[in-house]
């Protein structure tokens, strides 16, 4: 029962690993810019405000380095990760809100608990089986969605297409065995402040 345990946490890691720089998606690197629907002048106000805003963070304490993620997307920041207390959450909202440029904050971070393997492992098979549930799904453009798991809970960023795609992606992160909850960040093209044409 262990053996089979284990294997499956490390196919989860490779999976996982595999897959990361293709579903990264708008927020990583590797992918065409071709396929992200925001203008070249939107995705570099993004990247710019990306890096300003982890600089912050940084300079607050390095200790955020690898404990806190955080996305722009058309101006919108998304935080994700852990901290020790709830003061942080507060001081990282503060952070990003005085990010210039900022157009909303959505925090995500939780307050950090006892490292629990078993449950962590729960979390990235998760994360494995919606990514490539998005990557089979041909109605998917599954490079525009960043995915995270944390304690049974899936949260999906990303920009869709349409809004049939984005309830597809939703459908999808809820037929995963053993999700508790589905939080989806997930903004219609048609939202976008500037489009290409």
């Amino acid at each position: 029962m262990k053996i089979k345990f284990i294997f499956i946490v490390l196919i989860g890691f490779i999976f996982s690993g595999c897959m990361g720089v293709s579903s990264k998606g708008i927020f990583g690197t590797g992918v065409s810019v071709a396929l992200d629907p925001r203008t070249v002048g939107t995705q570099m106000d993004d990247s710019i405000m990306q890096k300003n805003l982890t600089a912050r963070i940084l300079i607050k304490d390095k200790k955020y380095l690898l404990a806190v993620k955080s996305k722009v997307l058309d101006g919108r920041i998304f935080l994700t990760g852990k901290v020790e207390n709830p003061e942080e959450k507060l001081q990282l909202t503060k952070l990003a809100w005085e990010t210039k440029g900022a157009r909303s904050v959505r925090n995500d971070i939780k307050i950090k608990e006892d490292f629990n393997f078993k449950q962590s492992a729960k979390d990235i098979l998760i994360t494995s089986q919606l990514r490539t549930a998005l990557i089979i799904n041909k109605n998917i453009k599954a490079s525009n969605y960043q995915i995270d798991t944390y304690k049974k809970k899936i949260y999906v960023y990303g920009i869709a297409m349409t809004s049939e795609e984005k309830d597809l992606v939703i459908s999808e992160a809820k037929e995963i065995l053993d999700v508790e909850n589905v939080i989806a960040s997930i903004i219609l093209v048609e939202d976008l402040r500037i489009q290409k044409e």
